[in-house]
């Protein structure tokens, strides 16, 4: 018999012992006109007492019975209240795989899941499938790594509990499945991988060269001035490009470890931009251009002065080294609004030279990333100017756009929140 039924059971007891009472009483009532036998009178007592301790009975009974429900409603609503609050995404389900609770997490992660239904419907994963199947069987613990295409690369571990309720009690079993985003340390994994790979191949390439023009300098060129000078000179420059290499390779590595500290120091940039044109005066004499520079008298944002400097020196360089053919560099400074409405100074290096195709451009901040890889070296770049750049103004919370059409020149663009807006924030 189900709870349904015990309850309807009782309430009929519960009626029929109020009848009995009701048709008792009128009993007493008539047997205190003295028309019945003292006997009579007694038993019709005895009947009125029986049947309010069967209504009694009865209730109590109901409310022994009603207590499980409300129990299991309560722990339902914990539940879903539970699984609300966990920062994962969570979902609950009963031992047939159908949704009792999930959370806002969940929701974004599969938006088919729907309480009630089985969770198959939503998340196709025949993996993670069947690992439920294990979990309810076996009461173990199972683990899954899958991997999505759509809409984008990502990597999740689920991870799926079985909990068993107390025997006691009306509760159900529950399956806990947990999701955890691996995205991020999948994607850390390969950056290293090719991190390494890149600086490997870029220290190995000058220093087979310096190891082949000692050997030629020790044997065949060694009484060979011309060859000698030459050669050293080529030597000379290998060791200077495996230094800017290391060098960026550590200011890089600087930066990201304290990545997660703003600068609080004011820096005014037009000081700044002045010193690196003025620094590079002569790369621009020798290449034969011109640069401009326009904009405010002064303006301050939070900042480390050094890697501010860095970050100028990278892309007036690269507008002097690179779009040298146009013979003109402006700089302009300027004060603009973010797309939120805040104030930030805005500082571009527009150069007139071959420009950039727009393939290029998402990729130009990633480490050893060229366009001309050839070009690059000639002009002794590193390939880790623009992802310095792009580190250092995520540090200081700017960003940098670039605008390219190719055959009309590039425009790099610094946005720093400015000194107002910062200590707002």
């Amino acid at each position: 018999m189900n709870l349904a039924e015990d309850r309807g059971v009782l309430a009929k007891r519960w009626r029929g012992g109020l009848a009995i009472a009701a048709a008792a009483l009128v009993f007493i009532a008539f047997a205190a006109t003295g028309k019945l036998p003292p006997a009579y009178a007694l038993t019709g007592f005895a009947i009125v007492a029986a049947a309010v301790a069967l209504a009694l009975r009865s209730a109590q009974e109901g409310d022994r019975l009603a207590r499980p429900a409300t129990a299991v409603q309560t722990s339902d609503d914990l539940l879903r209240s539970l699984v609300a609050g966990l920062p994962d995404p969570v979902v609950a389900l009963d031992r047939e795989g159908r949704v009792l609770a999930l959370n806002e997490r969940a929701r974004a992660l599969a938006p088919a899941l729907r309480q009630g239904e089985p969770v198959s419907f939503a998340l196709r994963v025949p993996e993670v499938i069947e690992a439920i199947g294990r979990a309810t069987k076996e009461a173990e613990e199972q683990r899954v790594v899958y991997f999505e295409r759509v809409p984008l690369d990502r990597w999740y571990e689920t991870v799926i509990m079985p909990v068993k309720r107390d025997p006691n009690t009306r509760g159900r079993d529950l399956v806990l499945m947990t999701f955890h985003d691996l995205t991020p340390l999948r994607r850390v994994e390969e950056m290293r991988a090719d991190f390494v790979a890149n600086a490997s191949h870029e220290l190995r390439t000058p220093l087979a060269s310096l190891l082949g023009f000692i050997e030629t300098l020790q044997g065949s060129a060694r009484q060979d001035p011309k060859a000698r000078d030459r050669f050293l000179s080529i030597m000379q420059e290998q060791g200077r490009r495996m230094a800017r290499l290391i060098d960026d390779l550590l200011s890089l590595s600087r930066i990201e470890l304290n990545a997660h500290r703003r600068p609080d120091t004011p820096v005014d940039l037009v000081p700044i931009i002045r010193q690196v044109s003025d620094g590079l005066e002569t790369l621009a004499r020798d290449r034969g251009v011109s640069v401009n520079i326009t904009g405010a008298g002064a303006l301050s944002v939070l900042g480390d002065h050094d890697e501010l400097l860095r970050v100028f020196e990278n892309l007036i360089e690269n507008a002097l080294k690179y779009g040298a053919a146009g013979r003109r560099v402006d700089i302009k400074i300027a004060m603009g609004s973010s797309a939120e409405g805040d104030q930030e100074a805005q500082v571009s290096v527009r150069d007139y030279g071959p420009g950039i195709a727009p393939e290029h451009l998402p990729r130009l901040t990633e480490r050893f990333y060229r366009v001309d890889v050839a070009e690059s070296r000639a002009q002794g770049g590193t390939g880790l100017g623009l992802a310095l750049v792009k580190h250092i103004l995520n540090r200081h919370r700017g960003r940098l756009t670039i605008d390219s059409t190719p055959g009309v020149g590039a425009t790099f663009t610094v946005h720093l929140p400015t000194v107002v807006t910062a200590v707002a924030r």
